[in-house]
């Protein structure tokens, strides 16, 4: 089973591994149970499935048994259950056993349209850090879709990656009512800042110390060094005397958008930003 496209999830990790990870790709949750005949049928199907689509969507396997809360909140009374979820939703489903070709079928009517695809895949280039192969990918959307929401706010992501700020602002400041809208938004602060370091605008705060801090992070950030600008901007939100506190969170939050939720790294940053805040 591989572990790429197929995953255990519990009540835990359900909103971060099917409902969040959903708004990149279809989610698949198969409500399983031990003890079922019919699951030691449909499962190998499923899991065989998944494999031969190779990302195309994720597999996510629920024991009803130790799960029961999520079980009950998507109206799963017997098992097999399967539920597909895109952006957050459920789009479609089906209860009991089926053969393989209704199977998919089911997984076939779920594709989204090859620029989703693309971008999908562009998505998890980015996820790696892998960002001047996604930009190529978004590139290759918008040039026959200029107003695709997913690939204009990942190429913004991935010039800004690569400290080339002057790319993603016009992006960010005109971006299209969209799903995508309140991530885009995040990284104006970010965009704008960096341009601003670019063009050598950026203001001085009263002291010298917390202007250094603050610019030197955005210059670590424009190099492509995110971690290092992420762990410089925490050092400003810890001091609360900090005169640059609250545009260092936005900046803060907008580098995360960059990395983007599916990144190792976010959830740790979050949980210390968390920390810090609150």
């Amino acid at each position: 089973m591989s572990s790429n496209f197929i995953v255990h999830v519990t009540e835990t990790d359900f909103q971060y591994e099917v409902l969040i990870h959903s708004r990149q790709r279809p989610v698949v949750v198969d409500f399983w149970a031990e003890w079922s005949i019919p699951n030691r049928t449909l499962d190998p199907i499923l899991e065989k499935l998944a494999g031969e689509a190779a990302g195309a969507f994720r597999l996510a396997k629920l024991d009803v048994d130790t799960n029961p809360k999520i079980a009950a909140e998507y109206g799963v009374q017997g098992v097999p259950a399967i539920r597909a979820f895109r952006n957050g939703q459920v789009v479609a489903e089906f209860n009991g056993l089926r053969p393989e070709p209704a199977v998919r079928e089911f997984l076939k009517a779920l594709a989204p349209p090859a620029s989703d695809l693309t971008v999908g895949r562009a998505s998890s280039l980015l996820a790696a850090e892998k960002w001047t192969e996604a930009e190529t990918l978004f590139r290759e959307v918008l040039a026959t879709n200029p107003d695709q929401p997913g690939a204009l706010l990942g190429l913004a992501r991935a010039a800004l990656a690569q400290g080339q700020a002057s790319l993603a602002l016009p992006i960010l400041r005109e971006f299209p009512a969209s799903k995508e809208y309140s991530a885009a938004e995040q990284l104006l602060p970010l965009a704008r800042a960096m341009a601003d370091l670019d063009l050598g605008e950026l203001q001085q705060s009263d002291t010298a110390e917390d202007a250094a801090v603050f610019v030197n992070a955005l210059r670590l950030a424009s190099r492509g060094q995110i971690l290092a600008a992420l762990d410089g901007l925490l050092d400003v939100l810890r001091d609360r005397k900090q005169a640059r506190g609250q545009e260092a969170r936005k900046v803060f939050l907008g580098l995360l958008q960059v990395l983007g939720e599916d990144n190792a790294h976010t959830r740790q940053y979050r949980a210390e930003l968390a920390t810090i805040l609150f």
